[in-house]
């Protein structure tokens, strides 16, 4: 059987880049219907240019105001919502003696207060059954010098959908953990310096394999992976992980 989201009503929140980006483009030649959310419009429109549909919705969720006008703008694009998709997050590179109140402000408003945010005014748009997915972070675990704050922003994400998973089982709420993925924004703010020092930390510890995934490799395996349970009410996915399976890199 193939699996594909056609027809379905699918929000998406990250979509002007990365897995994100790639998620968006996939629901829509799959035939689903889509709303596309990120801070820069003209990267939406360049995204729907390339699936061939899709509406844009400029917004930031973590402006409380923002996840509100996601929400509405869900609402009065496809009515209800069967799929919920969250690729935002931030992560400052920083040694995490040096992770200052700032950082962790940053971080946690948009990778946990905002996420919480978006889901509870999407609420009473989802449909019954409909699974909410967001992106977490192989880190969580495996953690990687002058990423802490990252990891652990992740780390709370996760617990924070176990919260929405006791008190809304009408719902499948589910955490992806993701390797090493490129090209992506992700990295794009991170001091070149620190970064090549730190990697080298990495490397030694195991944590960085030979290959790399790429964002529409990892959005067709989400994709594929939601799709296959999206209309089998009876089954949950509480967490993935996607990660390239060669062997570590070595120093």
């Amino acid at each position: 059987m193939t699996r594909s989201l056609r027809g379905k009503r699918v929000l998406v929140v990250g979509a002007s880049s990365g897995i994100g980006r790639a998620f968006a483009i996939q629901a829509g030649k799959e035939g689903a219907q889509v709303v596309l959310v990120a801070r820069r419009k003209e990267k939406l429109d360049d995204a729907i240019a390339e699936a061939g549909t899709g509406t844009p919705v400029a917004a930031d969720i973590a402006d409380p105001a923002g996840a509100a006008a996601v929400a509405e703008a869900a609402r009065t694009t496809l009515g209800e919502v069967d799929l919920l998709f969250c690729s935002v997050g931030v992560a400052p590179l920083k040694m995490f003696a040096d992770t200052d109140s700032d950082d962790w402000e940053s971080v946690m408003r948009t990778n946990v207060v905002g996420v919480h945010q978006l889901i509870r005014h999407a609420l009473p748009v989802l449909a019954e059954g409909a699974i909410v997915g967001a992106l977490s972070s192989e880190s969580v675990g495996q953690q990687r010098a002058a990423l802490g704050a990252y990891a652990a922003s992740k780390a709370a994400l996760m617990s924070s959908f176990d919260a929405w998973r006791t008190e809304h089982p009408g719902l499948r709420f589910c955490t992806i953990a993701v390797g090493s993925t490129i090209p992506t924004e992700f990295a794009d703010a991170f001091d070149p310096e620190l970064l090549g020092s730190v990697l080298e930390d990495w490397i030694w510890r195991g944590l960085v394999q030979e290959t790399l995934m790429t964002p529409d490799a990892v959005a067709d395996a989400i994709a594929g992976m939601l799709a296959g349970i999206i209309d089998h009410p009876d089954v949950g996915l509480d967490h993935a992980v996607i990660k390239p399976p060669s062997a570590p890199r070595r120093m």
